[in-house]
């Protein structure tokens, strides 16, 4: 019991407190910059250099990349990554320079203040109403033609822990055929054991990130979808399974030891 409350105030308060404590202290600040035409590009650069940074490092953890180079392109890309922890998208953050936007779920636009920055950096779609999620390709394109990457987790659902890797959507593909982005995927390996959904267990330190290949997508149409979605899919699986320190597959079965 003790081990558990200690890890709850560091994976859930101390989160919390990080994440929250910094958009109290920018709000006013970053209200006044979406004023302006570049406004998005000036809220990025807070997000990524000062508000993803103090939350990832502030939490004990350091990044070491592999291929980093392969997030280079002269092209708009659409960046994928396997999603196992609260600390994702700050990780995200911190690797990408050129600005993004996310695919997001529609139910974090509720939360005071967050919540009003979240609608003016996320592509907000919900999940419940098919007209929202058709209509994220239509804000997706937009995003693009003012020269965002685009940025989705493509797990179905990802809260089930003993499941080292859902089913890919096959929506983030649709976008890539269709505007002929490049996908690059990532691969996390570390934070669905290092600081997973629910504080049963975790581990400071470094978290390793493999960016792997692009995909191509050209002369691929939309019957080709399911193909590429299913080879997306094996890429990151088949890294997470052969990962010389185990760490995603440890932490699926810590969880089913758990839940045994």
């Amino acid at each position: 019991m003790i081990k558990r409350f200690f890890l709850t105030i560091w994976l859930q308060v101390w989160f919390y407190f990080l994440a929250g404590i910094q958009i109290v202290i920018y709000f006013p600040f970053l209200v006044i910059i979406l004023l302006f035409p570049n406004g998005y590009e000036m809220l990025y650069w807070v997000a990524r250099n000062m508000w993803a940074r103090i939350i990832l490092h502030g939490s004990g953890y350091y990044v070491k990349v592999e291929n980093k180079d392969k997030l280079i392109s002269d092209t708009n890309c659409l960046i994928i990554a396997n999603h196992s922890s609260h600390m994702d998208p700050f990780l995200m953050l911190i690797l990408n320079k050129k600005p993004f936007r996310f695919v997001g779920k529609k139910e974090l636009y509720s939360i005071p203040l967050f919540g009003y920055l979240y609608k003016k950096a996320v592509i907000m779609v919900d999940r419940s109403d098919k007209r929202s999620r058709y209509a994220v390709y239509g804000r997706a394109n937009q995003m693009l033609e003012r020269g965002y990457n685009v940025c989705i987790f493509p797990e179905v659902h990802y809260w089930d822990d003993t499941v080292l890797l859902q089913e890919f959507k096959r929506g983030a593909f649709k976008i890539a055929i269709e505007n002929k982005l490049p996908i690059v995927p990532l691969v996390f390996f570390d934070l669905k054991l290092k600081h997973p959904w629910y504080p049963r267990f975790g581990a400071l330190g470094k978290l390793r990130v493999k960016v792997l290949d692009k995909i191509s997508v050209e002369n691929l149409k939309e019957d080709d979808i399911p193909a590429l979605t299913k080879k997306a899919f094996d890429l990151i699986k088949n890294e997470l399974k052969n990962d010389p320190k185990q760490s995603a597959i440890k932490a699926t079965n810590n969880w089913k030891e758990i839940l045994s």
